[in-house]
């Protein structure tokens, strides 16, 4: 049987038939459900690896991994020794509920993580003994064919067969804003990732035109796993609040256990107090001086701007990093433009003998068309009216709001920008259709 794990890494330089023939599978009919449970048990599942998830008590004590939280523990076992345990009692429980919040804030910031990683598990359209079947991406393996279309994702790296117009947008991969052309044609060995035009990569998303493939990597195995594999190697550094934290704790803790000592010696050898009254007089002092309420108000108001982020479909993992992104005054980009939204917007109008202004960004239908500054209707104005229909007629593209009220399109990005212009100039009304 074919080693799969071991499978080269020139597809795009091997003719269709080689590459079916080396993976072992049928153009046609695809392969048989059998046989993709034998390559699934060989393989694994179609998934990016997962750190091993920390234990819930793990995450818990580590709350208490704190310098004010030590002394506070120190001040609680003096008194549990000296025999005061309501003392203890009240100690412990204001560790235990800072604990408490903090674990709480931070697995609201690793469960909306989650949702968003199951939001964006896509389905795949595959063939199987000569079947068409919807399943779910991590179901995949090598050797699957796979359909694709517009507004699909692609859930693996593909080795092409078939393209009819296919356009693949790879800004997450490349970096590029506008979509690759894709063929089938068999290409040189060495040549660049960017320039695979007979390949289609993971998570990559079809704009437009259809196609279909062979799987040729999933997982850990593909282009984007080896970028995940890449960043969970980078170091990782501690927050300029978490120093800053650290420091004011060690400084406070210091102070606090100076300022008891001196008052401990101060009330034995000038004031006459028996020790153990003293001590206890003492560690109440200490515990009063503790910040102990800090780490958490610092969780509570980290993990409000943590909420606010994934309400604008932003996802931070660690809650620190919330400050580290306030703290940014300078941010580097390439000229590709990786770190914009990848939208395109028609901004302005040019017919004949007019220039009109369009207000709005994006792709939500929302602004108007503006005439030397003043909004006009389109129904009004036959030429302008008659341009954007065009556009409408003219377009593979479409429009709609999903699941949680945001617009999404599938398409070109340039006819997506056209389709949401036809959408703000409120066309449709008076429009027969295609």
């Amino acid at each position: 049987m074919l080693d799969y794990k071991n499978r080269e890494n020139n597809w795009y330089s091997l003719e269709t038939a080689e590459v079916i023939t080396r993976l072992d599978t049928d153009r046609e009919k695809g392969l048989s459900e059998t046989e993709a449970r034998e390559r699934m048990t060989l393989l694994g599942e179609n998934e990016l690896p997962r750190k091993r998830s920390t234990p819930g008590i793990i995450k818990f004590l580590k709350q208490f991994n704190d310098i004010l939280i030590y002394v506070l523990l120190l001040a609680a076992v003096i008194t549990a020794v000296l025999g005061h345990y309501v003392d203890t009692i009240v100690i412990l429980l204001v560790t235990i509920i800072n604990a408490l919040i903090g674990y709480i804030q931070e697995n609201k910031a690793e469960k909306a993580l989650e949702n968003i990683k199951n939001m964006l598990s896509p389905k795949a359209q595959v063939v199987r003994d000569g079947e068409r079947k919807e399943i779910d991406s991590k179901e995949l393996t090598v050797g699957d064919v796979v359909l694709l279309a517009p507004g699909d994702k692609v859930p693996a790296d593909i080795r092409l067969t078939e393209t009819n117009n296919l356009q693949i947008e790879e800004s997450v991969l490349t970096g590029e804003s506008v979509p690759a052309e894709k063929c089938d044609e068999v290409l040189e060995e060495g040549t660049v990732l960017g320039n695979r035009c007979n390949m289609a990569f993971s998570s990559t998303t079809v704009s437009a035109g259809t196609g279909a493939g062979v799987v040729i990597a999933i997982g850990a195995d593909t282009e984007l796993g080896k970028i995940n594999q890449l960043i969970s190697e980078t170091q990782t550094l501690t927050t300029p609040l978490l120093r800053q934290t650290a420091r004011l704790g060690k400084t406070i803790s210091i102070a606090i256990v100076v300022i008891a000592v001196l008052v401990y010696l101060f009330g034995y050898f000038f004031r006459d107090y028996s020790p153990q009254e003293l001590l206890l007089s003492v560690i109440g002092l200490a515990v009063a001086a503790i910040p102990e309420g800090l780490p958490a108000i610092l969780s509570i108001i980290l993990a409000i701007g943590v909420q606010n982020m994934a309400r604008k479909n932003a996802i931070i993992r660690n809650l620190p990093s919330v400050e580290t992104l306030g703290a940014v005054s300078v941010i580097c980009s390439d000229k590709t433009g990786t770190l914009t939204k990848n939208e395109m917007t028609v901004k302005t109008l040019v017919v004949k003998e007019q220039e009109y202004e369009v207000t709005g960004s994006g792709y939500a239908p929302e602004g108007d068309i503006l005439l030397d500054g003043r909004k006009i209707d389109p129904n009004k104005e036959e030429v302008l009216q008659n341009l954007i229909n065009c556009f409408e007629f003219c377009n593979d593209s479409s429009i709609r709001k999903d699941e949680t009220g945001n617009w999404v399109v599938n398409g070109d990005p340039t006819e997506d920008a056209l389709i949401t212009l036809y959408e703000k100039a409120h066309l449709r009304e008076n429009n027969i259709e295609k």
